[in-house]
């Protein structure tokens, strides 16, 4: 696999930069964080479930529709769980090489200790390590990784998947009472889904501007939330051609709409291209949560959006093929979800 970023530094500093890293082929990462430059919105979440006809779900469609991403405060996930997920995610990357290894990857896998969507030797690879893993249903879970990650972090961890699910599903129902949808089918297809979690560690760089810490992508799942572990900032999203700084509150998780939501809800709520910047002295620690609907359902535009005026988009294809294709391709912002495109 070769050496990961974090294996590169001796002392803490990183004594060159490979090759394979640099990447000229990116927008400049350096954002010029002018005070004009947006926010991305914010959702109550307490307002949200007591008042579903205020306007705060008002503000949900408006955030999924224009922006595919928002900051969700007052989410009811208790503090003493986050900081524990926080502290064994740290503790997780700080293992000692040789303990590591006993969760890497293994050859044709994608879970465990490694890098994602590498699809070729000379392929240009992301300034980062990472930890995947499937959480939800327990059944998908690697014996080899899951059961055996240190205590207490896995039984954080396994709380931690529960409450995110609950909140991802509770999430996509608001989402669709928003949007209009059939509630039948908002629950048939995502209360029984499946989860995976990514924790993502940035290392230190000291030439942050010739690499990325994760390529501009969307996500392929539904609905994605992310804790962000420590201070550090570098998530960035793409608005009308334009880079803005995401200022993670404290407290709050930070929620982007995935390729699946798009496809179901016929390009009305759009997932939207992001990616990771590194820092020159501080390294950056973030969990995300993956969720979608089980393997075997099928996704599409919901019967209930698409009208004469409004055709399908997108064709049908099940849940195992659309994350099979995605995860086996690599990242260019937002060219898979487009070959699902029905052409015209």
């Amino acid at each position: 696999m070769g050496s990961c970023p974090r294996d590169l530094c001796v002392d803490g500093k990183t004594v060159a930069i490979p090759e394979r890293y640099i990447r000229h082929d990116q927008d400049p990462t350096i954002v010029v964080d002018a005070p004009s430059l947006p926010e991305i919105p914010v959702i109550d979440f307490v307002k949200l479930k007591a008042h579903e006809e205020s306007p705060e779900l008002e503000r949900l469609y408006a955030a999924c529709k224009d922006w595919g991403f928002f900051q969700l405060v007052n989410h009811g996930m208790s503090p003493s769980l986050t900081e524990a997920i926080k502290r064994g995610t740290v503790e997780l990357f700080d293992l000692p090489k040789e303990e590591r290894a006993r969760y890497e990857q293994k050859v044709g896998e994608m879970e465990g200790f490694g890098r994602a969507f590498v699809v070729s030797d000379d392929q240009k690879l992301d300034w980062a390590d990472v930890f995947y893993l499937h959480t939800l249903p327990r059944s998908l879970r690697k014996p080899h990784l899951f059961p055996e990650l240190p205590l207490p972090y896995r039984d954080d961890l396994d709380a931690y998947s529960e409450e995110t699910k609950k909140l991802a599903v509770e999430l996509l129902r608001l989402m669709g009472k928003a949007l209009g949808m059939d509630s039948r089918e908002v629950s048939e297809l995502f209360e029984e889904g499946m989860q995976g979690m990514r924790m993502n560690y940035y290392p230190p760089c000291p030439q942050p501007e010739l690499v990325i810490g994760l390529s501009s992508h969307s996500d392929a799942d539904a609905i994605t939330i992310l804790l962000q572990v420590n201070e550090t900032e570098g998530l960035q999203i793409q608005k009308d051609g334009v880079w803005i700084p995401v200022r993670p509150l404290p407290g709050a998780f930070i929620i982007n709409v995935g390729d699946i939501v798009e496809m179901v809800t016929n390009g009305i709520y759009r997932s939207i291209n992001h990616r990771a910047t590194v820092n020159t002295t501080r390294e950056r620690v973030t969990v995300a949560s993956f969720y979608s609907p089980r393997m075997e359902a099928v996704i599409g535009p919901a019967p209930s959006l698409v009208t004469a005026d409004n055709p399908a988009q997108f064709r049908r294809i099940t849940v195992a093929e659309h994350l099979n294709g995605y995860l086996t391709s690599e990242l260019k912002g937002k060219a898979y979800l487009d070959s699902m495109r029905i052409q015209k």
